[in-house]
C-alpha cells in the first residue's frame, strides 16, 4: 500500500494491512504535527503539497528499495496531503518482517528516504506568518 491521500490516515487500517502469519513484528511509524514554538509565535498547522505522479512513484520506489535489501514481506507508506492539524498524522509507514529489527531498520530507511527522494514540500503555518521547510523561500520574520 503506497498512497498519497487527502484525508485523514487511518492509522489501525494501515497497521492491519500489514499483519502476516509470517512476522512476528510489525514496526508503525506514524510522523505527527507539532507545536513548535518560537518566541511568542507558534505552529498553527502544515500544510503538504505533493507533485502525485512522481510521489506516488518514488513511494513504491522506496519499498523495493526495502525489500531488496531486508527480509520484509510487507511495507505501507501513507502520505497525507493538505493541511494537517497538530496531533494529527501526516506520514504512516508499516514494516512486516520475521524479526524486529529488520522491521525497525526498514521502517527508519523509509522516513529517511521519503525526506530525500519524494517530492512532498511542508509549509509550516505559524502565529506571525509561514515557512516552505527545506526551502528559502516564507514570509516569517522570526
Amino acid at each position: 500500500m503506497f498512497r498519497i491521500v487527502e484525508g485523514p490516515i487511518d492509522v489501525g487500517a494501515v497497521i492491519r494491512a500489514a499483519q502476516r502469519p509470517d512476522c512476528g513484528a510489525i514496526s508503525v511509524f506514524v510522523g505527527t504535527t507539532r507545536v513548535d514554538r518560537s518566541g511568542e509565535a507558534s505552529v498553527r498547522y502544515l500544510e503538504y503539497e505533493a507533485y502525485r505522479p512522481m510521489a506516488d512513484r518514488k513511494l513504491e520506489e522506496i519499498g523495493e528499495e526495502i525489500k531488496r535489501r531486508w527480509d520484509v514481506r510487507h511495507v505501507s507508506i501513507v502520505h497525507r496531503v493538505g493541511r494537517v492539524d497538530p496531533g494529527e498524522p501526516s506520514v504512516v509507514i508499516a514494516v512486516a518482517a520475521p524479526r524486529r529489527g529488520q522491521a525497525f531498520e526498514a521502517s527508519r530507511h523509509a522516513i529517511e528516504r521519503i525526506k530525500q527522494i519524494v517530492p512532498i514540500w511542508k509549509r509550516e503555518v505559524w502565529s506571525d506568518g509561514y515557512v516552505w521547510v527545506g526551502s528559502q523561500v516564507g514570509t516569517r520574520t522570526g
